[in-house]
């Protein structure tokens, strides 16, 4: 795919995918006429590093994430919303039931 359809496909634009590849986060091939070409792949790599950079991170902290960077880094932003919310709904519930028995409840293990 094209720059463009890159830019598109990740929400972002052509001169912020310019500078991911002048960092090294990406990488695309030339075509005959000069263009820059992107494997299917690059759109997951992108949101990913799009995502890394809103969570405060710079393009140096997300170099360190280059190996995992194919993944789906959002899937885990998920599941730590997902067990944060189960705690506080345990905590919750652990509370609830203290206060009904005085305070004879066992410890969640």
């Amino acid at each position: 795919m094209r720059i463009g359809e890159l830019a598109r496909a990740t929400g972002t634009t052509a001169r912020a995918l310019r500078h991911y590849e002048q960092a090294g986060l990406i990488s695309s091939q030339r075509a005959s006429n000069g263009y820059r070409i992107y494997d299917e792949r690059a759109v997951v790599r992108v949101r990913n590093i799009r995502y890394l950079l809103a969570a405060g991170l710079t393009l140096d902290d997300v170099r360190v994430f280059l190996p995992c960077l194919d993944g789906d880094v959002e899937r885990l932003a998920v599941l730590n919303e997902r067990i944060t919310a189960q705690t506080e709904a345990r905590d919750r519930l652990e509370a609830a039931l203290r206060q009904a028995t005085g305070g004879r409840v066992r410890p969640v293990a």
